[in-house]
Order: structure tokens, then C-alpha cells, then sequence
């Protein structure tokens, strides 16, 4: 059934006398679009007109051509990213095409904007062949600092990100997998200390292995947790599966070191931390078979996998990834303070190792005011972006990527 179009205006004939039209306030904010080019410097007359294009301009552009990186210096590159998609897996509507997808990508690009200073560009490809993403990219790439690749369907996301990164040098994160890891992690390590763990001291169970379940599974790994399980719609990410693609036959290899099989359900026995990056609904049995003082994060939207109210029931903290919740886990806590770190000291790349300063670094902005409904930050506090960029920022400098 396709999705009824409502038009927000009324200030047409409807041909129908005496009747308005609904209005949805969804559809006025988009009219138009969100976002426009705005110019820095000003063509008020023949002698602007002059410096900013010809002939002016031609003394900067001989002067890259013979010093290429200045282009850093004289053109907007080196604070603008491209928000790339194909449009397969846009938020919880899956496959709608580059088109569809735009509003989103429009989205990401004020929000960055907004959150990090950043100026970004939505860009929309008529492909979803790997191959033709990343030679198309990578033909872009001379024009921007970095690339957030956005709603890219697993496991070509995988496959794409791994391909930009080795042929570009500049930073390319795919956002649904490593901003929603990095969020997470600040938010369980707080979660941990307001508990007296730490994170290896845990035990977590992950539903979805898609994009964001892998890469939440290899980083909170990465960053010292105990262990993690994570299950598909055909149960626990085990080596004893036949089944599984080569993605997830590597995902066996490094996780679940407790040798759980069967389902999802079953591996919450006794768990510490159940992750839900998948929709679905966990049955409140299973919750309540978790180990005291556990955490549930149901990050699913609209509908959590388990509603905030039965987490509370048997949880010390909840979060999920809606706003009308406390402890919203938000991608916008993590990409444009990430972004803005790599891009002010030129990084040739996104290691594990910024990632990770940037989860320490949204994690330590909440400092004494832990409490069991405030483990991770708003993303309207304003200390957030400045300590995520400073954190990265000193990172990329320490690992030797920075290149100013």
C-alpha cells in the first residue's frame, strides 16, 4: 500500500468549498529542501567580482596546480564532507531508492553543520553495484575532506567502506556502523562505572547482526569488553553454523568466546548488557532472565525491542534511541565532532584509536552528574562537539595521521 501524501499547504483551491487540507508540519519543514550554498565572501561590485572569479581566481588555482595541497587552504575542502548513499537502507525503511533517501541525506548535512561546524554535501548515486559506488566516489573525492557514507545496505557497506578506505586518503567512516558503535561504548562506560564494573567485566548479548551489530560487537571488543554474543534472525553468531556469510563467519571467529548457540533469548540468560539494533521484540521472560544490575539498550525506531517500561522492571539503566527517553544513544553525539577533529588536522584517516577517544571523550562530558537516567549526554549540550573534535583531533595526532 503506498504511504498517503499529505500536502501540508492550504493556501491553494483544493476544489472542495469550505474544506482545508491537513496540515503536516513533517512536509512544511521539507518544502524547498533544508539546506541551500551560502557564500563567505562578498561580489558587491566589478572589483569582488574580480578576486572571486576571473581573473583573480586564476592566480590561485596556478598556485595549487603547481602546490597541490593548498587547496586546503584556498578552497572549501578541508571542512566539507560528502554524505554518500545509494538509498538501500534509509533509516527503518530499507531499500527506497537514492531519491527517497535524500531528505535523510539533507538531514545529516544541517547536522552536521549545526553540531560540528562542518559543511557537507548530499550525494545521492543511481547505483548500487560496490564497484561503480567506490569509482564514483573516488572520482568525487578531489573535491572534499572526507566522506560519510550513509545508508548502504549490509554487507555491501562493508565491502565499500574497506575499498574507499584503502583508495582514498583522506577520512571515509560509514556512520550507521561507526557513530552508532561510538555512542554505545560512551554510553555502556558510564553505564559500567555507575554499576562499580568495568567493561570486561561484562558480558553482552547484540540483536542484528547487520551494519551497526557488527561494528558494535568489534569495537566495544576492541575497547576491552568481556565478551559479546551476537544473533541473527536464525539465533546466536556461532562457529557451529553452516549458514553464515563470510561477514558474519568472521564475526564467529572473534566473538562469543562463551560458545552460546541456539537463540536470542537463550543467550540473555545471565547476560550483563542486551544491545538492540535490530526491531523485533524481546519477550519480557527473557529480559528478566538477565543478571542483576544489567543494562538494556533498545536502540529500534520507532518501537524499542524491549519497551523502556519492562526494562525498568529489571534493569539499572535503559536506554534506547528514541528523544522521549532518557539516555537517547544518537549518532549525532559522535559524526560531526569525529569529522570535525579529522578535518581540522588534515587526517588521512578514521582509526580505531580515535574512535575510541571520541566514545572517552562523550562519555567523560557527563563526569559527576552520572545517574541512572543520564549515562550519555544530550546532543544539544554544547560541550559535546568541542570535546569529541579535541579528542580526536589529539588522536590523529598521537598515531601519527594528522598532517597538521
Amino acid at each position: 500500500m503506498a504511504a498517503e501524501i499529505v500536502n501540508p499547504r492550504s493556501d491553494s483551491d483544493t476544489g472542495h468549498e469550505g474544506e482545508e487540507e491537513p496540515f503536516d508540519p513533517a512536509f512544511a519543514l521539507h518544502r524547498g529542501g533544508k539546506m541551500a550554498v551560502e557564500a563567505t565572501v562578498p561580489v558587491r561590485d566589478k572589483d569582488d567580482l574580480s578576486l572571486a572569479y576571473t581573473p583573480g581566481v586564476a592566480k590561485v588555482c596556478t598556485a595549487i596546480a603547481e602546490q597541490p595541497e593548498l587547496v586546503n587552504d584556498y578552497t572549501w575542502k578541508s571542512n566539507v564532507v560528502a554524505v554518500v548513499t545509494d538509498g538501500t537502507a534509509v533509516l527503518g525503511l530499507g531499500d527506497i531508492g537514492p531519491e527517497a533517501s535524500l531528505p535523510v541525506m539533507e538531514g545529516k548535512a544541517i547536522l552536521f553543520k549545526q553540531f560540528g561546524g562542518v559543511d557537507a554535501v548530499p550525494i545521492a548515486l543511481a547505483t548500487t553495484d560496490a564497484d561503480e559506488i567506490v569509482d564514483t566516489v573516488v572520482r568525487l573525492a578531489p573535491s572534499f575532506g572526507g566522506v560519510n557514507l550513509e545508508d548502504i545496505s549490509a554487507p555491501r557497506c562493508f565491502e565499500i567502506e574497506r575499498k574507499l578506505q584503502e583508495r582514498l586518503d583522506i577520512p571515509v567512516f560509514h556512520d550507521d556502523q561507526h557513530g552508532t558503535a561510538v555512542v554505545t561504548l560512551a554510553a555502556l562506560r558510564n553505564a559500567a562505572r555507575l554499576t562499580g564494573r568495568t567493561l570486561g567485566e561484562l558480558r553482552a548479548v547484540i540483536s542484528g547482526a547487520g551494519a551497526a551489530g557488527v561494528a558494535i560487537a568489534k569495537f566495544l571488543l576492541e575497547a576491552g569488553l568481556g565478551d559479546v554474543a551476537v544473533a541473527d534472525r536464525k539465533g546466536v553468531v556461532s562457529r557451529d553454523r553452516d549458514d553464515l556469510t563470510p561477514v558474519k563467519r568472521e564475526l564467529a571467529e572473534i566473538t562469543n568466546k562463551a560458545g552460546l548457540s541456539g537463540s536470542l533469548e537463550s543467550a540473555l540468560a545471565g547476560a550483563d548488557v542486551f544491545i538492540g539494533v535490530s526491531g523485533g521484540t524481546v519477550p519480557e521472560p527473557a529480559v528478566a532472565s538477565m543478571a542483576p544490575n544489567s543494562f538494556v539498550f533498545a536502540m529500534a525506531n520507532p518501537n524499542p525491542e524491549v519497551h523502556p517500561d519492562i526494562a525498568h522492571k529489571y534493569a539499572a539503566v535503559v536506554a534506547t534511541g528514541r528523544s522521549d527517553y532518557p539516555n537517547q544513544i544518537n549518532n549525532v553525539l559522535a559524526f560531526p565532532g569525529i569529522f570535525a577533529g579529522a578535518l581540522q588536522v588534515r587526517a588521512s584517516r578514521i582509526t580505531e584509536t580515535m574512535k575510541i577517544a571520541a566514545a572517552e571523550a562523550l562519555a567523560g562530558v557527563v563526569g559527576d552528574e552520572l545517574s541512572a537516567d543520564y549515562v550519555i549526554p544530550s546532543p544539544f549540550d554544547e560541550r559535546v562537539a568541542p570535546a569529541v573534535t579535541a579528542a580526536v583531533a589529539a588522536a590523529a595526532r598521537a598515531e601519527g595521521v594528522a598532517r597538521r
